[in-house]
């Protein structure tokens, strides 16, 4: 797996079941899952040497994340290495505007956009506002992720307009969206083997601050039986279509009109850290089922709620002694530490909570993600997100 984040680090332990030897290509020797896994190479995962040489002797390999260079990505299978996700299907993770156009190519829902064109970019951004409402939604083409990369503005006047200016300065690409009045997010989560087999976990609503999910509630409360199914076909139609072998996430707007396609991941997602206890079969093994081409496991729920709450660094970096509280209060709550320097607003674990009272199971993941993070109890407004 070229990338030693957590995810790599979550795959090592269902690596570990499977009698599956993980090599990671890690950027640092303390990159959490380093610290984790036996078979580590310190290097640059974005570096055509480092990854080729990773490669040698690997009977395939994967991603925990999307940013690798295509055409690394190419040579490595040129190589005689395969690669899950492929560099083409990979592409649409990597580029929003490829994959906008494959999309709606497919005649997948998705919100209006367009690329701003790098002459006139003021100009572009104020007539799309003009024709399609305020705010607009700005994205860099490439790269991204967690709220990093994305703006909203209300056109090309005043900080939208010193925004455009600064960010064409910089030559990043941009692309244009229509902002879509949206009532939640939702997220399918799905896996496709090289055979070509599927399988769908249930829809789940993900709950953002600040561009960072920090909460996730298996299945989605009051999504309707059909709008569900949608949603799993969606995710496993693109999956097909673009031939992805591997987890792929679909983040879906719901609106009054239908869903909508925001982004797509095709690695294992924060959307599906809930399955490690949720789901008979974790993302990180049916990742790992997925790239091997072994039979795709059982997505069946073990419980009727299954809430996933981030835990984010706050001021006070000694979140273990924290634990005393946590793990008395609710020897139920699991927590999962990624060995991250904790720093105020990082991601550095999440905490599960299961049962059949949806209001209890989340006031459960809350109190302990809150208390790992502070020290105390957050205040919560109606939608769950913390004040």
């Amino acid at each position: 797996m070229a990338g030693g984040g957590q995810l790599a680090r979550m795959t090592q332990q269902a690596a570990i079941g499977l009698g599956v030897s993980l090599r990671v290509l890690a950027a640092a020797p303390d990159d959490a899952a380093a610290k984790a896994v036996s078979d580590v190479r310190v290097g640059d995962d974005r570096a055509r040497d480092d990854l080729l040489a990773f490669a040698k002797g690997c009977d395939v390999v994967t991603f925990d994340h999307e940013h690798v260079p295509g055409p690394h990505i190419r040579e490595v299978e040129a190589a005689g290495v395969p690669c899950r996700p492929g560099p083409d299907a990979l592409a649409h993770a990597q580029d929003k505007l490829v994959m906008r156009d494959r999309l709606s190519a497919l005649g997948v829902p998705c919100p209006t956009y367009a690329r701003v064109p790098e002459s006139a970019p003021l100009e572009f951004v104020e007539e799309f506002a003009r024709e399609h409402g305020r705010p607009v939604v700005l994205k860099a083409v490439r790269g991204g992720y967690d709220g990093k990369g994305v703006w909203i503005v209300d056109g090309a006047d005043g900080a939208g307009g010193d925004l455009v200016r600064r960010l064409a300065g910089e030559g990043v690409a941009l692309m244009a969206e229509r902002h879509v009045p949206f009532r939640r997010e939702l997220a399918a989560l799905v896996a496709r083997s090289p055979y070509g087999q599927g399988a769908a976990y249930p829809v789940v609503e993900t709950v953002q601050e600040g561009g960072i999910c920090t909460e996730v509630i298996s299945p989605a409360p009051g999504l309707p039986d059909d709008a569900a199914a949608e949603a799993q076909r969606l995710a496993l139609t693109i999956a097909a279509e673009l031939g992805v072998v591997g987890l792929l996430a679909v983040e879906l707007f719901e609106t009054d009109e239908g869903l909508l396609v925001n982004e797509l991941a095709m690695r294992p997602h924060n959307s599906g850290h809930w399955t490690i206890e949720g789901a008979r079969t974790s993302q990180f093994e049916q990742h790992l089922r997925s790239v091997l081409d072994l039979p795709l496991g059982s997505t069946e729920p073990t419980a009727r709620y299954t809430v996933m709450a981030n835990v984010l660094g706050g001021d006070d970096p000694d979140v273990y002694s924290r634990y005393f509280h946590v793990m008395a209060r609710d020897p139920a709550v699991k927590v999962h530490m990624y060995g991250k320097e904790s720093r105020p607003g990082r991601k550095i674990g999440h905490v599960t909570a299961l049962g059949d009272d949806l209001a209890d199971v989340r006031e459960r993941a809350r109190h302990a993600a809150d208390y790992l993070r502070w020290g105390r109890k957050a205040k919560h407004d109606p939608d769950g997100r913390r004040s």
